[in-house]
């Protein structure tokens, strides 16, 4: 197996970026894959860091927007689907853990889905705008890190509940030392890349993730592929606002 090919399966499973696989990936592969989801996060973060160079002399809410636009069509918009369906689960399935799973497995979209997406996307959009005229490429090239090294430590520590689930493979087969060590890696890059401010980070998305993972044990006691998008997406959007609120007060 050629040493590049967990790196691309990742690659070809969180975003649109067209990798050819040939032969399909293995349940085996897909699991060494995890390895290098905060890899591909800093690919998505340099392609938005690259984006904001060359977008300088455009107005600023055009940036962020272009941005915005860019980064959910990049991701093929895969863990917003699980923000969504959590949204529409966890206040539909009021409590009830069968209700809840169920739920997430419905295509269909409620007011509740709708409104977490907006929210999301809006609080995103007003932390790009503050973020891009300041010059802070760093930033952009940090978040989408945080997201997905979350994913590394949420699947290391929580229960996978859906034995059929698009994550079931990648789950059994993990890695765990050495995702053990993409995931320290990953927390050791943000302050290095940002200095005090990635500490900030740091504590704000270790509380996030305690917050969502706690929640998801006591609902559902694990995590589904659902579940972890919704807890990348929340990552992402807090590390956000709170870049912005420390760099507005310095």
């Amino acid at each position: 197996m050629s040493a590049m090919r967990p790196f691309l399966i990742a690659l070809h499973f969180l975003t649109v970026i067209p990798v050819r696989l040939a032969p399909p990936s293995t349940p085996e592969e897909d699991g060494r894959s995890l390895v290098h989801y905060p890899s591909v996060g800093l690919v998505i973060g340099g392609v938005l860091a690259v984006l904001v160079t060359w977008l300088d002399a455009a107005p600023a809410l055009l940036d962020a927007a272009l941005l915005l636009a860019v980064w959910v069509i990049l991701t093929g918009a895969l863990h917003l689907d699980g923000l969504a369906d959590s949204a529409d689960a966890w206040l539909g399935g009021v409590g009830d853990r069968a209700r809840t799973l169920a739920i997430m497995k419905d295509p269909c979209s409620g007011p509740a889905a709708v409104v977490a997406l907006v929210v999301v996307l809006l609080v995103k959009f007003a932390a790009l705008a503050y973020l891009v005229p300041s010059g802070q490429w760093a930033v952009l090239l940090v978040v989408p890190l945080l997201g997905r090294a979350a994913l590394v430590w949420l699947f290391l520590s929580t229960p996978y509940v859906r034995p059929q689930g698009i994550s079931s493979g990648l789950v059994q087969h993990l890695p765990r030392p050495a995702s053990l060590v993409s995931g320290g890696l990953a927390m050791a890059v943000v302050p290095w890349l940002l200095g005090p401010l990635g500490l900030y980070l740091l504590l704000v998305s270790a509380l996030t993730f305690w917050l969502l993972r706690a929640a998801m044990l006591r609902r559902l006691a694990g995590t589904t592929g659902d579940t972890a998008g919704a807890l990348l997406e929340s990552i992402e959007v807090v590390a956000l606002v709170t870049a912005a609120l420390v760099l507005a007060t310095d």
